[in-house]
């Protein structure tokens, strides 16, 4: 009978453990970010993309519609239980150029400076609303042009 009350008090113990590590929270690091002494060393008008990378590497993003400039972004994401990631910390590192590729300015973004943008909508507009399938369908009829199938 002892042992059984010891089993069962390790198993506990056991249970209690895991419980604690379960809540516990965790974090992940996504991106790069160049170290502070690097980028001190990044001179704006004298350095171009090619003595940037070999400095401090390639960045993870460019400019969309132009090489104008290079984003090095790493951010701090704070994962706790069921609930959905939470962002903690985002460092955003630019670098604009200009059309020879020599550095025009640097600038330094963190999470309070950012504001979330939408770079693309795609919706759609109707003009159908308040229009059933079959009323469709029969407003098409009488609207062929002979000329139109030849």
């Amino acid at each position: 009978m002892q042992g059984f009350r010891q089993i069962v008090r390790i198993t506990a113990v056991a249970l209690l453990v895991l419980t604690v590590a379960a809540c516990s929270a965790t974090f992940r690091n996504h991106g790069y970010m160049p170290p502070e002494d690097d980028v001190d060393m990044i001179m704006v008008g004298v350095d171009t993309r090619e003595t940037i990378t070999s400095a401090i590497g390639a960045p993870g993003t460019s400019g969309l519609l132009t090489e104008s400039a290079w984003y090095y972004v790493e951010s701090r994401f704070k994962h706790f239980a069921y609930n959905a990631p939470e962002e903690i910390d985002r460092q955003v590192l630019a670098i604009s150029f200009d059309a020879n590729g020599v550095v025009t300015n640097i600038e330094q973004f963190g999470l309070d400076d950012g504001r979330v943008i939408a770079l693309s909508r795609r919706v759609t507009e109707t003009n159908i609303k308040g229009v059933n399938f079959l009323q469709q369908l029969f407003s098409s009829f009488g609207r062929f042009d002979a000329t139109t199938l030849l």
